[in-house]
């Protein structure tokens, strides 16, 4: 059976009080009784002392008698002397037992106020006394000349003294009681708090098992139980911390796993793209090869052979090129050398560099930049402007125009690459960026193309913390938007 520690703390409390209330009584009462009976037993020896000298002093002073004869002759009026000295009832007995004055009042038993064993045991010279009703009966001996001549008895009352215990007895338990009762009204309520106290640590326990964390200490005391409380606080943020860093890791770990498992999936994909995008040239090769070991003598073919083989190796050469670019690009950044690039600078020397190639093409490329500076890998920065510029070649139409144009605001440089060209489908520019992904592979092959070019080109933007967007064609052609942080 389950008792609650706030009445199990009241129990103890009480039977406390009452243990202590009960032995705080007893020594007091005891320690009463005893003085009592110690300031009695003082005043009646002062009394026999009286008694004494006054018995030797008549002894001495009257006719010369036997002890014995004149405790049988005086005995009467000195028993009623000697309780005029003293003021309590005295009675005389001669050496044999026998009473010989008293100073009683007639009509009053003598016998049965004659304690027998009391009595022999002081006719042996010693001090004796007992109890009779609330009477104290004190027996001592009477010195003679010589040796004993009798037994004075004195009669105590105890009532006053008795009254006096009663007196004191119903204080105690009064007092006691009132003690008792405030006391433990007292401590209940002490109790009933630390009670509290526990209750709430208990419910904040509860409430950490249930995974409920707790934001601030739930009791606050200047004492263990205050201690206990920032000793469960602080345990309920560390777990709560370690929790929440474990959810942390294993979500970090899940989206690990996604992740690991969609670059499967691409990889598998970029393994089947290689293969079919290898496969195509390789096959135009070999059927060139097969033809020139069947024609060896036809010049015509040998002429269109030596074309065709030229310019598919030659495609094939660029795929491995930027097949090892984008690898490059995953597992090896730290090779990047950032430093401080001039823009407009940089445009001019890749626009110099493309103006062969747009001419054999019968294009123009026109530039329009705004000087800025930006912090960036310059390799990376050719790689990417020399591959928009060549797409904006390939895919452009007779006598059109590239049209490159950078202007800097919100403390960055943004650089638009226009062409004139055959533009990209609307279905088509949300998959432009994945690799080997074209929108024409018939004159990708003609041109070129592996479908890599972009891949690799929002790669280099991203790794320089910068961004690129395919903008809405108005009207034909492509644009491209990049912006990068401009140095201040």
């Amino acid at each position: 059976m389950r008792i609650s520690i706030k009445l199990k703390f009241s129990l103890f409390l009480a039977v406390l009080l009452i243990l202590s209330v009960s032995i705080l009584s007893y020594f007091v009462l005891h320690g009463v009784g005893r003085n009592q009976q110690a300031q009695t037993e003082n005043a009646l020896a002062q009394h026999v002392k009286t008694v004494n000298l006054r018995v030797k002093q008549t002894y001495y002073t009257g006719t010369r008698l036997t002890p014995q004869e004149f405790m049988r002759q005086r005995g009467k009026a000195l028993a009623a002397e000697l309780s005029g000295f003293t003021g309590l009832q005295v009675t005389l007995y001669d050496t044999k037992g026998q009473q010989v004055g008293t100073s009683l009042q007639k009509g009053e038993p003598a016998a049965e106020r004659k304690p027998a064993d009391a009595l022999a045991y002081a006719l042996q010279n010693k001090i004796a006394y007992q109890s009779s009703g609330d009477t104290l009966l004190y027996l001592a001996p009477l010195q003679g000349p010589e040796h004993q001549m009798g037994v004075v008895q004195l009669e105590y009352p105890l009532q006053e003294a008795r009254s006096f215990q009663r007196t004191l007895l119903n204080l105690f338990l009064t007092t006691g009681a009132a003690v008792l009762v405030l006391s433990f009204i007292g401590g209940y309520l002490y109790f009933n708090k630390a009670a509290a106290a526990i209750g709430r640590l208990k419910k904040a326990a509860e409430s950490i098992r249930r995974a409920e964390y707790i934001s601030a200490p739930p009791v606050k005391r200047k004492d263990e139980l205050g201690e206990l409380a920032e000793g469960i606080y602080f345990m309920s943020r560390e777990i709560d911390t370690s929790i929440a860093a474990k959810d942390e890791e294993q979500r970090k770990l899940q989206l690990a796993v996604q992740k690991l498992q969609a670059l499967e999936q691409q990889q598998k994909q970029y393994i089947g793209n290689i293969s079919h995008e290898f496969k195509t040239p390789l096959t135009s090769i070999k059927a060139y090869v097969d033809l020139l070991n069947m024609y060896d003598d036809d010049p015509k073919l040998l002429s269109d052979a030596k074309l065709s083989i030229a310019k598919e190796t030659q495609r094939l050469y660029e795929m491995v090129e930027k097949v090892l670019q984008l690898t490059a690009l995953e597992k090896y950044d730290f090779e990047s050398q950032a430093e401080l690039l001039e823009v407009a600078d940089v445009l001019q020397d890749i626009c110099s560099r493309m103006k062969g190639k747009a001419e054999r093409y019968g294009l123009k490329i026109t530039l329009d930049a705004e000087p800025a500076h930006i912090w960036i890998d310059k390799e990376s920065f050719m790689h990417i402007f020399i591959n928009l510029l060549d797409n904006a070649i390939k895919y452009n139409i007779p006598q059109g125009t590239v049209y490159l144009h950078s202007e800097v605001r919100n403390h960055r440089v943004w650089i638009t690459v226009r062409d004139s060209g055959i533009g990209i489908p609307a279905a088509s520019r949300d998959k432009i960026f994945e690799p080997f992904y074209t929108v024409n592979r018939d004159r990708s092959r003609q041109s070129g193309g592996t479908g890599l070019g972009l891949s690799l080109v929002r790669n280099l933007v991203e790794k320089q913390n910068g961004t690129i967007e395919l903008l809405e064609a108005d009207g034909e052609g492509t644009a491209f938007q990049l912006s990068f942080p401009v140095m201040p």
